[in-house]
């Protein structure tokens, strides 16, 4: 059955780790040979090789036609992570969208430095403090921890934001921790 094969590799992304999704995320570009910003089964099937999560040829094709939600015979970014990513439940979604809202201080539904400002205090960032880095540098590689792997654009949208937390949650045994871990780590 095509889920019992997502929900394997879905499991064998996990076990590297809550980044386990992301990383993958990231393998995504790197699987992309010819730069569509999708990638047909034989890019996917020698992207996952590569990963190290081979799950042999015919669940590999049962995951490709799965994540294939528009029967155009290939993979788009968003495509691939909704359907890797671990089930959510509304109680975590809603935790996230309420950090998101907190860092989101335009309110126009994207994060970028502008909004980190008086938010995130990058004065005790370890290269903040040796003068390697400026205030603009470490805001950019906090948002580069949450944006696209595909597209490095400083600018973070909640979808992102989902798919980083989507493989901490997994990490996570319940609801009532997490919600805890998402309050606490950002003052909700």
């Amino acid at each position: 059955m095509a889920s019992d094969a997502l929900q394997e590799l879905r499991q064998l992304c996990l076990k590297r780790g809550a980044a386990g999704i992301k990383g993958l995320g990231r393998m995504f570009c790197i699987m992309d040979d010819d730069g569509s910003k999708s990638l047909d089964f034989q890019e996917f099937e020698k992207g996952l090789e590569n990963y190290g999560v081979s799950v042999g040829r015919e669940k590999a094709k049962e995951i490709f036609a799965m994540m294939d939600m528009d029967g155009s015979g290939s993979i788009d970014f968003d495509e691939f992570l909704k359907k890797l990513r671990p089930p959510m439940s509304d109680a975590q979604k809603q935790v996230i969208s309420q950090a998101f809202q907190k860092l989101d201080k335009t309110g126009d539904g994207v994060v970028t430095v502008q909004d980190l400002q008086g938010v995130y205090n990058s004065k005790h960032h370890p290269k903040y403090k040796s003068g390697e880095w400026t205030e603009e540098q470490v805001f950019r590689s906090f948002l580069d921890s949450f944006d696209s792997p595909y597209e490095k654009d400083g600018k973070v949208t909640l979808e992102e934001f989902i798919n980083y937390y989507s493989g901490v949650s997994a990490s996570i045994d319940s609801d009532e921790y997490f919600i805890t871990m998402m309050k606490n780590a950002w003052k909700l």
